[in-house]
């Protein structure tokens, strides 16, 4: 029978992969790996490392956040060095039309650079608007307009598409307005909640079907709910869920950040792996074998089991958008007409091992 993939997403310690990492992918509640800057040295590195990681589990989901500007793990050795998203905003206000030209050819160079090198998915677009007060936000977001952030996240997902990529929007319901960095510190928004839906929410209905994955904030809503969004039922399952339909996958945020600490994250990380959404846990690998182990001690002894695996089948539903696109490749393969499909099963495109990036 084939094992379904867990809902946890790790990260591992280094360049190349250590036996502890190893007996973690292999955990029955592991699910996917996320990358950082620290996991690269050059291009024929980081494949062989997701190659190692695929020799371990064939199945698993390896990302990364890579959004451009200040939000850019790989920079080198052939990657190009991506604008801050807001530069789209700004061109966007001088040329509309070569800015949604602009956004879609970001977005593929973005998704065929990573995809060539076996990296699945960038956590990508930023969806939170720019209101001007935000240290976390600043110009990792699109524009202050939400109309404008809807119509340049959908030429930016056109072109992760292309590459065969699929998006997820971050940070729901919208981290602009809260000036706190959630890395270090807890952020507040104390706004009513049809300010809220009626602004920075407005654009995920309007994304609809086109979002593939969501990350919801690590943000308390003073005026909605006590707890933060990532951990708040309001949120994501009466309102992302119900209100707005939304039937892709949800990540959480890094469960390792300030905001996601104390009370609400442990208990509500094994409630999240266990009801349709996936959880991150990064920079705490004894922390994260602490979490996989309970989690598979709940699955084992039968409580969420059903819901566990029809979560999974969920997730890989919503991101099996990520075969559909095609990546061209200026390297090796060239010009063949399936040169660029993508394997259904692992979601992977064929590799350019050229230092050059595909063009």
């Amino acid at each position: 029978m084939k094992r379904t993939p867990g809902s946890v997403m790790l990260d591992v310690a280094g360049t190349t992969l250590s036996d502890a990492d190893i007996d973690r992918l292999t955990h029955t509640m592991t699910g996917g790996v996320i990358l950082f800057a620290r996991h690269f040295q050059d291009r024929a590195q980081l494949v062989a490392l997701t190659d190692a990681i695929r020799a371990v589990r064939e199945d698993i989901l390896i990302a990364i956040d890579h959004e451009g500007g200040r939000v850019q793990r790989f920079c080198t050795d052939g990657f190009t060095v991506l604008p801050a998203p807001g530069k789209l905003g700004e061109l966007w206000d001088k040329d509309v039309r070569a800015a949604t030209k602009v956004a879609t050819a970001f977005g593929y160079v973005l998704a065929a650079e990573l995809r060539a090198c076996g990296i699945d998915m960038s956590f990508t677009p930023v969806l939170d608007l720019n209101y001007g007060q935000s240290k976390m936000i600043g110009d990792r977001a699109l524009h202050s307009d939400p109309r404008v952030v809807t119509m340049l996240a959908k030429s930016l997902n056109h072109g992760l598409a292309l590459a065969g990529m699929a998006n997820c929007g971050k940070h729901f319901p919208g981290h602009g307005f809260a000036s706190a960095d959630s890395h270090v510190a807890l952020p507040t928004d104390d706004r009513a909640l049809d300010e809220i839906i009626n602004a920075d929410v407005k654009l995920y209905d309007w994304l609809g079907m086109s979002l593939a994955s969501v990350i919801p904030a690590h943000v308390i809503y003073t005026r909605v709910d006590d707890k933060p969004a990532g951990f708040s039922r309001i949120w994501l399952q009466d309102i992302l869920r119900g209100r707005l339909g939304f039937n892709g996958a949800i990540f959480s945020d890094d469960l390792s950040m300030e905001a996601a600490r104390g009370r609400h994250a442990h208990r509500s990380g094994h409630r999240r792996a266990r009801c349709g959404r996936w959880v991150l846990i990064c920079n705490q690998p004894e922390e994260t074998g602490k979490v996989l182990n309970e989690l598979r001690y709940n699955t084992d002894e039968g409580i969420g089991a059903a819901h566990q695996a029809d979560a999974s089948a969920r997730q890989g539903a919503a991101l099996e958008q990520a075969a559909s696109g095609r990546g061209v490749c200026g390297g090796e393969g060239a010009g063949k007409a399936d040169a660029g499909l993508i394997c259904a099963a692992h979601k992977k495109t064929p590799r350019c091992r050229n230092r050059g990036v595909f063009v």
